[in-house]
């Protein structure tokens, strides 16, 4: 009888997988042996796996390169990095080693890119698409960044006013963008994004603010949608009405010749995930070839702005198992020496399922647990894996340690966490390391963080020595 839980994920999985595999030490992540991890730095542990960023930024560069070539696409691809997903610095130097560009969603973006600039990092030659909604310190940075010759910076519209808000501070002709207000999904809870301009509205808009104006010249529409880019009618919907906004605008403005299309790319959440991403892109480029030629008007350079695909796949975040509460006859909980709400806080607020596997004792039979955090809060828990009702874990024993990991959690979780601030309950931001390769290919980790210490959430709070 196969009751072992290495039996468990045969059965359940096609396993290894890429990233996956089972070494003499346990759980093996691109090569790296995890358990050596624990024992060089402890639980709980953040990492972050630098090679991953290049790696899919590299994916998705060939991706459009092989459909642009089979479709005989005469616009180029620019791959934008939506820096909100992590704003880290070792992040973005990572990012930026790939001949990429940056989109930005506030003020303090930009002080981000102007502290890349001096390092050589970004250059003028680099796209800074800046989105969101402007208000006065976004607009002067903008305004900053543009008057000192950073000409490929490029505002993307969001209201009306923006236009005269930067007009009125911009010493220089300039380029901008329009952001479309798409229109949701059905079972959104509204009707169309509240960011952008509504479709019907977008000629008027350009006719009345922009066709004559001798400072400011229309170079790209914006069109992103919540749910991302997915195989799905609401989604190729939506793109055919931007194409044909953007035929329109393009008969009646010559400027105009970018397209960006957002981001939106899935990330593996599990180890039954499936998703073609070579389709998806020879598909949107063939439907802006085949609407373009027959409107004859010039088919767009193409932007994308991914983010969570940038830099989703590179986190991870590993605890130890401290103890298990039998709370009825049925359920089993094994709880977790950190917080999920803290260290994970989309599992807590939109429900987001991570890929969570076992460091050690594959070998070992197996129960189905539920897994709670340390705050005295109901919602700290998980309790559920993606395409399977329960989670299922090497049995509990006291004299036997279980490290478990998740994965694949290197988009917007130390944000939304608070990086370094305060943390629910006061359960300390766990320490993170850095994890390379050097030039021999071996791996090598550097110690980014340390654990919060109650010094540092107490002086937060005010009670300084």
């Amino acid at each position: 009888m196969n009751t072992k839980y290495i039996d468990l994920i045969n059965q359940t999985y096609y396993f290894p997988q890429d990233e996956f595999k089972i070494g003499e030490n346990g759980l093996e992540f691109h090569g790296i042996d995890t358990m050596q991890l624990v024992e060089k730095y402890g639980a709980p542990l953040k990492f972050t796996y630098l090679p991953k960023i290049s790696e899919n930024i590299n994916r998705a560069k060939s991706w459009f390169a092989n459909a642009i070539e089979k479709h005989n696409y005469k616009g180029t691809y620019n791959y934008c990095y939506c820096t909100k997903s992590s704003h880290f610095k070792h992040v973005l130097n990572e990012a930026l080693k790939n001949d990429i560009h940056i989109e930005t969603s506030s003020a303090f973006d930009i002080d981000i890119v102007e502290r890349l600039k001096k390092t050589g990092k970004i250059t003028d030659k680099t796209y800074v698409i800046c989105n969101g909604f402007k208000r006065e310190r976004y607009i002067e940075n903008i305004t900053r960044l543009i008057n000192e010759g950073h000409e490929n910076c490029i505002p993307i519209i969001d209201n009306y006013e923006e236009i005269n808000l930067l007009s009125d501070t911009i010493e220089k002709p300039f380029n901008i963008g329009i952001r479309i207000a798409s229109e949701e999904e059905p079972k959104f809870e509204f009707y169309t994004s509240r960011l952008g301009i509504g479709y019907k509205n977008i000629i008027p808009f350009y006719e009345e603010q922009i066709k004559n104006s001798e400072q400011i010249e229309l170079k790209m529409l914006h069109f992103f949608i919540n749910t991302g880019i997915r195989d799905t009618a609401y989604y190729w919907n939506e793109l055919v009405k931007c194409l044909k906004v953007y035929i329109r605008l393009k008969k009646i403005c010559p400027t105009l010749d970018s397209l960006n299309i957002g981001g939106g790319f899935p990330i593996k959440n599990s180890l039954h995930f499936e998703y073609d991403y070579q389709y998806m892109i020879d598909e949107i480029i063939n439907q802006i070839n085949i609407t373009c030629a027959e409107a004859e008007v010039p088919v767009p350079h193409i932007f994308t702005e991914f983010g969570s695909f940038t830099v989703g796949e590179s986190g991870g975040a590993i605890y130890e198992i401290l103890y298990q509460k039998q709370q009825n006859d049925r359920e089993k909980w094994n709880m977790i020496n950190s917080s999920f709400i803290t260290t994970l806080p989309d599992t807590w607020a939109i429900s987001k399922k991570f890929i969570m596997l076992p460091l050690n004792r594959w070998n070992d039979e197996y129960e189905r647990v539920l897994l709670g955090g340390l705050t005295c809060d109901s919602d700290d828990y998980y309790n559920s894996e993606q395409n399977v009702a329960a989670i299922y874990l090497p049995k509990f024993k006291k004299e036997k340690p279980l490290y478990i990991g998740f994965f694949n959690t290197g988009a917007y979780q130390e944000t939304i966490g608070g990086f370094g601030g305060l943390q629910h309950c006061l359960i300390p931001q766990p320490k993170h390391i850095l994890i390379d390769r050097d030039n021999e290919n071996n791996i090598t980790t550097q110690l980014f963080s340390e654990q919060q210490t109650s010094e540092q959430l107490l002086n937060i709070l005010g009670y300084e020595h």
